[in-house]
């Protein structure tokens, strides 16, 4: 390419949305049932501490990054509990609130750099939380009061427009 040219660049390709075809629908072509992941947070709560870490969305976390997972708990005698919270926001006639909280166990051995968790149960959690639903039912208080601390520090007005059973489950 002679770089006196003024050609024009490449265009980049566009990126398309996640594509979840059911076997329960038919398909109606490129881009059909489709799901927006845009309004969903994920939160990592590591020894007590709880922070925002989107890679958790493809399992590339901080505390993901270089561990062998194995759905087996015995392979991990030295783990340490983390959690990945699935955050979905949603708009309502106030403005945004969290709408969908669950939250997901797993083990890390950094130094073993071995874990465990159960992908099928992280993949339900995520889809839980943008139906709308709270399930932290299986977080300790002092996560519960990390993940409160984080959510009311990140926007206490979408914390204060959040459903009563949000706050009594972080309560």
């Amino acid at each position: 390419m002679d770089i006196n040219r003024n050609e024009p660049a490449e265009k980049p390709k566009k990126l398309s949305s996640l594509n979840i075809v059911s076997g329960k629908v038919e398909h109606r072509g490129f881009g059909a049932g489709s799901i927006d992941l845009s309004q969903l947070s994920s939160v990592i709560i590591d020894e007590g501490e709880a922070y925002l870490d989107m890679g958790a969305l493809h399992a590339k976390s901080k505390v993901e990054k270089g561990i062998k997972f194995s759905v087996n708990k015995e392979d991990v005698p030295n783990g340490r509990a983390c959690w990945i919270v699935w955050v979905a926001a949603d708009r309502g006639e106030d403005g945004m609130y969290y709408a969908g909280v669950t939250s997901c166990e797993m083990l890390v051995d950094s130094e073993a750099r071995r874990g465990w968790k159960i992908l099928a149960d992280h993949v339900n959690r995520m889809d839980h939380a943008l139906k709308r639903r709270i399930l932290v039912d299986n977080l300790g208080e002092q996560e519960k009061a990390a993940l409160k601390k984080l959510l009311t520090e990140y926007n206490l007005e979408m914390w204060e427009r959040s459903s009563d059973a949000l706050k009594e489950a972080l309560a």
